[in-house]
């Protein structure tokens, strides 16, 4: 489906969210939640492969143009707040759908909200990245951005340096990174602050968890959706053959494909 607007929900504390909206607007259906070094934007691919909602909500968080920025007292509840103040513009919301961060910002808002049905790809949980928040803070100090992108994706994704080399030489890519990985720091040290509740998505109907078959049972972000699992008992595991974690725009239609295939008959 197409995009068809753009709209700025003001979310209080002096920021505010975009989100992009495919299909007809005045139905909801789908919204979708990006995680960190992500923006709405890269979500384009995915939106436009799908067809089982009547319209589908791609979020723009606090932190990434042209939503507003993260604040002074930006946490995980922040995210989760800001969600909520979606969900209410977007009433009827027949699926909610997070990505990484992404996933467990969803999953909470299902612990404070009744929703029917949310899915969510690779969430990860506290401790994922705990290990790299020095670094990051250091680079984020210093406005090192290409620093910043480099401890994401050796430290925490666990990249090796060829694959890093390659991700540097494409420069429109890499610049495109060093843009979103601004709120890398305060995400992540948001994400590890405080304990995750004993049981995710609670209040949820239905429950689906989706994990690319290359990152099963791997580190980091397998482990980190295994303990995700363990705190979602009624959920269906799902895995997307030949993916990581980057499914969104290595494998926009696949992806696409699954999403359709786990959407409430219309």
């Amino acid at each position: 489906m197409e995009q068809t607007i753009q709209k700025e929900l003001p979310v209080g504390g002096g920021s505010w969210v975009t989100v992009d909206v495919y299909g007809d607007p005045d139905v909801p259906g789908l919204v979708v939640v990006p995680g960190a070094l992500s923006d709405a934007h890269e979500w384009r691919r995915v939106a436009t492969a799908l067809d089982a909602w009547p319209s589908v909500t791609v979020v723009n968080r606090r932190g990434r143009a042209p939503s507003g920025p993260l604040t002074s007292a930006y946490s995980l509840q922040t995210e989760v707040d800001d969600l909520g103040v979606i969900l209410d513009e977007r009433k009827g919301t027949q699926t909610l759908f997070g990505w990484s961060y992404g996933g467990l910002i969803a999953l909470l808002a299902a612990n404070g909200r009744s929703l029917h049905h949310v899915i969510a790809y690779e969430p990860v949980m506290r401790p994922f990245g705990s290990h790299a928040l020095p670094d990051l803070k250091t680079a984020e100090e210093t406005a090192d951005w290409d620093a910043t992108v480099e401890i994401v994706s050796r430290q925490v994704a666990g990249l090796d340096t060829a694959h890093v080399e390659a991700l540097r030489a494409d420069r429109q890519g890499w610049a495109a990174l060093r843009h979103l990985s601004r709120p890398v720091h305060a995400e992540t040290a948001a994400l590890n602050a405080a304990p995750p509740p004993d049981e995710l998505a609670r209040r949820a109907d239905r429950v689906d968890l989706i994990i690319g078959q290359c990152n099963h049972g791997t580190a980091p972000y397998g482990t980190s959706f295994d303990d995700v699992r363990q705190r979602v008992p009624h959920a269906r595991v799902h895995v997307l053959a030949g993916q990581g974690h980057m499914a969104h725009l290595q494998a926009p239609t696949e992806l696409g494909h699954l999403l359709d295939g786990l959407a409430p008959a219309r």
